[in-house]
């Protein structure tokens, strides 16, 4: 029996978030990848103050910010939400 290569039967979960290049976003998944996104692309995690960036926490499989008013969830991440729709 073959095992599937890639990630096929895989839900994505973030595990971490980081902000090692400027005006970008890391996202670690569970699963070891890595998501490397443009700040542009999300204008409220952008209001959140650099010093307090490191500062966040997970929400209803989301991540956010206690500056933040929204929860960034992996389908928006990721995109094409219909693709990677999950909870």
């Amino acid at each position: 029996m073959c095992k599937v290569e890639g990630y096929w039967n895989t839900i994505p979960k973030i595990k971490c978030v980081s902000f090692p290049i400027r005006g970008k976003m890391a996202v670690k998944l569970e699963d070891g990848r890595v998501i490397i996104v443009p700040l542009s692309s999300f204008p409220s995690i952008k209001k959140v103050p650099v010093k307090d960036r490191s500062k966040w926490y997970l929400m209803g499989g989301g991540v956010t910010w206690d500056s933040c008013p929204e929860v960034i969830h992996i389908e928006q991440i990721l995109g094409n939400y219909h693709n990677y729709q999950h909870e």
